[in-house]
């Protein structure tokens, strides 16, 4: 799996390709952080949070 980083918005968003399912991986709290433009720290709070109304 090959590691990157991609920018949207001119914010960083981890993502990793996988070669055999030929897909891109993309860090859930990354996107948060932009589409929500929090800090990383209450991005996590929120992902955390919205999991768990998930289960």
């Amino acid at each position: 799996m090959e590691n990157k980083i991609k920018l949207f918005e001119d914010k960083k968003i981890r993502v990793a390709w996988n070669e055999d399912d030929q897909d891109w991986y993309f860090s859930i709290v990354d996107v948060v952080c932009v589409l929500n433009e929090q800090e990383y720290q209450a991005a996590r709070n929120y992902w955390k949070v919205l999991k768990l109304f998930n289960r």
